[in-house]
């Protein structure tokens, strides 16, 4: 899963305290149980706490361009950087690892702030520019992994969650009402609010620009279109739904470590073990949860499905008969 943090003090000459930065990345580890990294520099202070996925022994972060004037954070995974890779090395840049996050380094040094458009993934990501004293702040275009935020005159705190801008000196704890209210209207806090008044989340889709001036801007790099643009018979959509689907599953599939997929019976998961299926050479390793409630237990639905397509299924059963009664 992983977690990043941080904090960016606008005026401040002296290193920013590792202490600190190590105080915040503790309220996460369950999120990044095999790895700690900190930078700090006059000013900046960056965190992260690391579940090794992608190139275990390379992929320790922050990681820094060539001479460590840029500095980067990435929760989550790139999908398209073995592409985004080879393209940076045919223009001439030098990557150290073969890592999904080094590659957002490159791409920020070659494009700018263009470059997350060009990302593919689920990510949350923190980017320090050295040379103009810059922090960018970057979401996924469905907000898939969090990003938080809390910014005043002098200083910025972020983090994966909440807890961390908890963890740091000063940071006010006064509830918004109007959050509270959404969230007894809803289930849940719309973005861009939180619980607190002084926090934020960054928007889908969005980067936020943080200048050492205080100034801070979020910009948007994407939009979903409604628009219709091809007149496709029923046959040739659902046949372009099974090739994106296909494709989809098989950008996920990259990992050094074992992968499984956690299967419920219904149609979501279902067809993502279909393609597994489709696109892997050994038996797809599938997890199931049932329930000793009649009324609440599907795992005869994933047993159906895991027979279809033979998988090395395991199921596990949540004991809460007690609770219901």
């Amino acid at each position: 899963m992983c977690g990043l943090t941080g904090i960016f003090e606008f005026n401040r000459s002296a290193e920013i305290p590792k202490e600190l930065v190590h105080r915040m990345n503790e309220t996460i580890v369950h999120r990044g149980p095999d790895d700690e990294g900190i930078f700090t520099a006059p000013g900046i202070g960056l965190g992260f706490r690391r579940l090794s996925i992608i190139d275990l022994a390379g992929g320790h972060q922050p990681i820094s361009n060539e001479d460590g004037s840029i500095w980067v954070l990435l929760n989550g995974e790139i999908y398209n950087y073995p592409e985004l890779r080879k393209d940076l090395l045919e223009r001439g840049h030098t990557l150290a690892t073969r890592s999904d996050t080094e590659t957002v380094v490159h791409l920020y040094e070659e494009y700018g702030e263009n470059c997350f458009a060009r990302l593919r993934g689920m990510f949350a990501i923190v980017l320090w520019d050295s040379r103009q004293r810059k922090l960018l702040l970057a979401r996924d275009r469905v907000g898939k992994k969090p990003l938080f935020y809390s910014a005043d005159r002098k200083r910025i705190l972020f983090g994966s969650e909440l807890k961390t801008l908890l963890a740091a000196d000063g940071f006010s704890r006064d509830l918004d009402p109007q959050a509270l209210s959404d969230y007894f209207s809803f289930g849940y806090i719309p973005a861009p609010k939180t619980i607190y008044r002084a926090a934020r989340k960054v928007l889908p889709g969005h980067y936020v620009v943080v200048s050492s001036d205080g100034s801070l801007c979020e910009k948007s790099y994407w939009e979903l279109s409604f628009q219709e643009t091809e007149n496709c018979s029923e046959a040739e959509w659902c046949e372009r739904i099974r090739h994106e689907l296909c494709e989809a599953t098989r950008i996920r599939l990259m990992s050094d470590v074992p992968l499984g997929a956690f299967l419920s019976g219904g149609v979501d998961s279902s067809s993502v073990v279909a393609m597994m299926t489709h696109l892997m050479k050994q038996p797809v390793t599938t997890c199931s949860i049932g329930f000793d409630v009649p009324e609440f237990d599907e795992s005869k639905f994933a047993r159906q499905v895991a027979k279809q397509f033979h998988t090395e299924h395991h199921e596990q059963v949540v004991h809460g008969r007690q609770q219901w009664s």
